[in-house]
């Protein structure tokens, strides 16, 4: 086989342009404790923060590409997927995601010995999210939940400990990374339901899981205030908040409950410009403010 095509199959497997979506604050995270906590910069670190975010997405999107591989293929919105339509061997899909799991702990402990230690856990969090719909509607909380981590992990990858500013910014992603899910999982509702899958629209119907939604991403908005107010940051960052905030309130104009046709315009395109945007400009701040 031809190597690109093998690497464009397994780019596809993973969505790896999905990656915008948490990358992005792991960059704030790495920045926040070298610009503004003053903790040394080094280039090596953040490589290897990078290739942990790339390793762990990775593994869980081929493991949960792996486990739903039967559901998929019940799904006409999902059959055409790598391992339902063959393109991916399902046996190939778990040995790729092994090799990614070893690769993010390696990484992790070349990082330091809270990132090591930490390590398993975070793989617990992002593989087991793949069951959880089998058994729970608050299954995105769980996505979010594995996405949040990345912040918080970047941060203890410079400064091996905790701190208050990277948590609230694992939880403005829990909250917004959520709220999104469950747009998304507009589309399957009525799948879900037929085969006994769990979700927040099968849970609450489709008018409350928007309205869900719409209170989380309020929270996360608050939360993206409040970061911004407790470290006194400046004009740079709330020009990336009124971006953030205003994305938000846009894809909630996309989503109707009778009208899904924007549903991936909402998820992929407006998401991915938040995260990106919201990025580019806190580092505006901690490099030319701090």
């Amino acid at each position: 086989m031809n190597t690109s095509v093998s690497v464009q199959r397994y780019l596809s497997l993973i969505k790896f342009s999905h990656t915008v979506f948490a990358l992005p604050f792991a960059i704030i995270g790495f920045f926040l404790a070298t610009r503004y906590f003053d903790y040394s910069f080094s280039l090596y670190k953040l490589v290897l923060v990078i290739l942990c975010m790339v390793f762990a997405r990775s593994a869980a999107m081929a493991f949960n590409r792996y486990i739903d591989r039967d559901i998929d293929k019940q799904n006409p919105r999902t059959a055409q997927r790598e391992i339902p339509a063959g393109i991916v061997t399902a046996q190939s899909a778990l040995l790729f995601t092994i090799g990614n799991s070893i690769a993010f702990v390696i990484s992790a402990f070349l990082l330091n010995n809270l990132c090591f230690i930490l390590s398993p856990i975070a793989l617990l969090i992002i593989l087991g999210y793949s069951y959880t719909k089998r058994f729970t509607p608050l299954c995105h909380f769980i996505l979010g939940l594995g996405l949040a981590l990345a912040p918080i992990g970047a941060f203890i990858a410079v400064s091996e400990q905790f701190h208050l500013f990277p948590i609230l910014y694992g939880l403005v992603v829990l909250l917004w990374v959520s709220g999104f899910d469950i747009i998304y999982a507009l589309q399957d509702k009525e799948f879900d339901q037929s085969l006994q899958l769990h979700s927040i629209p099968t849970w609450l119907g489709k008018k409350n899981a928007l309205r869900l939604s719409i209170a989380l991403h309020i929270l996360a908005a608050n939360l993206v205030v409040l970061v911004g107010g407790l470290a006194g940051f400046g004009i740079w960052y709330w020009m990336g908040t009124t971006l953030f905030i205003g994305l938000l309130i846009y894809q909630h104009t996309l989503v109707k409950v009778d009208d899904l046709s924007r549903v991936n315009l909402a998820f992929f395109t407006t998401n991915g410009l938040a995260s990106v945007g919201f990025a580019f400009f806190v580092l505006l701040e901690l490099f030319f403010h701090f």
